[in-house]
């Protein structure tokens, strides 16, 4: 009975020994990992859109043939928090920059359709992505906001391919916009039947600067 109080008094001896030892060795460690992580997920994102390399593409079909356009880049600029994933800022395009290569037909769509005139511009401000966006490499992810179109604001959730690179940075989406649900006039005469939804191609890119946010200072 002796010895095996002995043997209990060392074994417990031996397990408090390493107790302290792992407090006093392993637990720092892994608060300085935990903190590591914490700075790095802290650390923002500026997405900034460079004009010549940014591309807006839009697609209509009708019965005879399929109508193809372009929009040209307003401004552009993105603040994205990899921790949360709230992202901020604005894609603006100039509504009357709408360009299909045919002069009669552009005419109508301006003035008919989306009245750019009174309407000069079309923007997709968004406010989170969901799914992890690397720090270099690709992401597939999906990108929830706001599109703003003839006057009006729709919510929207789109998917998109996102590469990063160290400086440079560029966004593949792409997207349908109902455009008569959404009270735009239909341009199909009794001739020329044209779809009631156009598809959108958006190709974004740019530069890239990061900072560490001050909250995890």
């Amino acid at each position: 009975m002796v010895q095996e109080n002995q043997e209990s008094v060392l074994n417990l001896t031996v397990v408090f020994g390493l107790a302290r030892k792992f407090r006093r060795c392993v637990l720092p460690a892994f608060v300085l990992v935990a903190g590591t992580v914490t700075l790095a997920a802290a650390q923002d994102t500026a997405f900034q859109l460079d004009p010549v390399q940014t591309s807006v593409k839009f697609t209509l079909a009708d019965v005879l043939h399929t109508v193809r356009g372009s929009f040209k880049l307003k401004r552009g600029a993105l603040q994205f928090d990899p921790g949360t994933g709230k992202i901020t800022g604005e894609i603006v395009v100039d509504a009357a920059s709408g360009d299909t290569g045919n002069g009669m037909r552009d005419r109508k769509m301006h003035k008919e359709v989306l009245e750019s005139a009174r309407y000069s511009e079309i923007a997709f401000r968004p406010d989170r992505i969901d799914g992890a966006v690397a720090a270099q490499g690709t992401s597939s992810v999906t990108v929830h906001g706001i599109f703003s179109i003839h006057g009006t604001d729709r919510e929207i959730t789109v998917p998109a391919q996102v590469d990063t690179a160290a400086d440079h940075w560029t966004a593949i989406v792409h997207f349908t916009i109902p455009y008569e649900k959404w009270g735009m006039k239909n341009p199909s005469t009794l001739f020329l039947k044209v779809s009631d939804s156009v598809q959108i191609d958006l190709t974004a890119a740019g530069s890239v600067t990061r900072s560490t946010a001050k909250s995890a200072q």
